[in-house]
């Protein structure tokens, strides 16, 4: 039978979650996970799929943060629907190449099974992230329009 999910649990998982301590994030991580960043992975090379508790304690632990260094996690707000939760947070981390401070919003959707993280889609703020993690706006193609091709609404 599957437990009702709490607000204090999810709470406690974004904690653990907040120190990238895979001893902390374990007892909250589901064996038959699946976790997925949405972002460039050629900036960010720990982004896609992942499937599996090891796999999800590597990517916590030392493949984010072969890229950012996590100092500072603050949740903006946290839905708790049953088995699901979406939260939005202000992350800020040091690049790992050069240690200069970014801070970026990802926002989070997950379903928790027996209380563990079963499936979990983060969504970075990528264009924003990889901006400053290169150090420099990304060149955004601007189309110019004429009078000729507005429409009035």
């Amino acid at each position: 039978m599957t437990e009702l999910l709490s607000r204090q649990r999810v709470e406690a998982f974004y904690k653990a979650y907040a120190t990238r301590d895979p001893e902390k994030v374990a007892p909250y991580i589901h064996d038959d996970v699946e976790w997925t960043v949405c972002g460039p992975v050629d900036y960010l090379p720990f982004c896609g799929t992942h499937r599996g508790k090891a796999s999800i304690l590597d990517l916590i632990g030392r493949r984010v943060q072969a890229v950012l260094r996590t100092y500072s996690f603050v949740p903006e707000a946290i839905l708790v629907d049953g088995e699901q939760v979406a939260m939005l947070s202000r992350q800020s981390a040091w690049r790992a190449a050069d240690g200069r401070a970014i801070s970026y919003r990802v926002a989070n959707y997950m379903r928790f099974r027996d209380g563990k993280v079963l499936h979990n889609l983060s969504l970075i703020d990528s264009f924003d992230v990889v901006e400053q993690v290169l150090g420099h706006p990304l060149p955004v193609p601007s189309k110019h329009h004429d009078d000729g091709e507005l429409i009035a609404i």
